[in-house]
């Protein structure tokens, strides 16, 4: 049988019982606990403490039992702050060990619960909301379904080198971002073309593998946007796979749909207009995402996990 502390009124009876002069052994019997337990309480009362400062004394000792909260330093503080301000999570400040944190990632996210740290600072986390717009440029006729991926590249799916692709597009769908994201890596790539047109997406594509290494990447999985109808003049151009998803299914590209939100939230906000602002703009704030720990990715950065895969002539002219 688990033991149980004394109570109030079990402690207002062996008073009582005690200043009736009954037995040890009766009152015992009465209150159905052990007689060392009631001795203690009677010792107690003989040396002058009553049944309710008897309590009290007992609920000063139980605050003082268990660990003790844990409260961080200063430097520890600084630290967490300044990478929440960088986007990262708690996870990943813990995960990556980059400064030794002297809690859990459970205790980190109890401090921002409690208000020990500044919630409102924590990277949000919500689900998409349609915005009423409605696309009306038409859709593709032919084109490579994604069900061919895996027939040509049978190791797709830990291979390195394969793109997911897609647009993000500004305020009231007048600019837009062509967003790629590496799938093992994780490596987010961000061009701003010059327009939305099929030919502006085919020329900021075909400018950026004109100056990668040769079939650096294997292939590209693009959505069903008419923006992406110049494919076969891409893929022909730079030896490049390109597959589509089924209409309405953005979990066929789901990284890249992940990586879209965080773009979102990190400073291409739908609301901007991207032609007011540079492209190194839009350059850093992929870097800024690239350049953060992933849980998934051992906490290791994207861009450490890309360029572990990047062979020493490929480097050279990357940069």
């Amino acid at each position: 049988m688990a033991y149980t502390h004394l109570t109030t009124d079990e402690l207002a009876f062996i008073e009582s019982y005690y200043h009736q002069k009954i037995s040890v052994s009766e009152i015992c019997r009465r209150i159905k606990r052990s007689r060392q337990t009631v001795y203690n309480v009677i010792n107690a009362f003989k040396a002058g403490i009553s049944a309710l400062e008897f309590y009290q004394n007992y609920k000063k000792r139980k605050s003082l039992c268990g660990r003790r909260r844990i409260v961080l330093p200063k430097h520890q503080i600084s630290y967490i702050q300044k990478r929440i301000a960088d986007g990262w999570t708690p996870d990943t400040i813990i995960g990556r060990n980059e400064e030794p944190i002297s809690c859990s990632v459970k205790t980190l996210y109890r401090m921002f619960r409690e208000d020990i740290l500044p919630v409102q600072s924590l990277p949000m986390k919500g689900k998409r909301k349609p915005n009423g717009h409605h696309e009306k440029r038409g859709r593709q006729t032919f084109k490579r379904h994604i069900s061919e991926r895996t027939v040509e590249f049978p190791d797709f799916d830990k291979e390195f080198g394969h793109l997911e692709g897609d647009t993000i597009v500004g305020r009231r769908h007048g600019s837009a971002v062509i967003t790629l994201v590496e799938r093992v890596s994780k490596m987010i790539i961000t061009l701003r073309p010059e327009g939305r047109k099929a030919s502006d997406i085919e020329k900021a594509l075909n400018s950026m593998f004109s100056a990668l290494p040769y079939r650096l990447f294997k292939s590209i999985t693009f959505d069903c946007g008419k923006e992406f109808s110049s494919w076969k003049s891409i893929s022909n151009q730079h030896d490049i796979s390109i597959f589509f998803a089924d209409p309405g299914t953005p979990s066929q590209r789901g990284l890249n749909e992940h990586s879209n939100g965080m773009l979102r939230r990190n400073g291409l906000d739908k609301d901007m207009d991207f032609n007011t602002v540079t492209d190194d703009y839009i350059i850093q704030v992929a870097h800024s995402l690239n350049n953060r720990p992933r849980k998934s990715l051992g906490y290791r950065t994207p861009l450490e996990v890309f360029m572990s895969f990047i062979e020493d002539e490929k480097l050279s002219s990357l940069f």
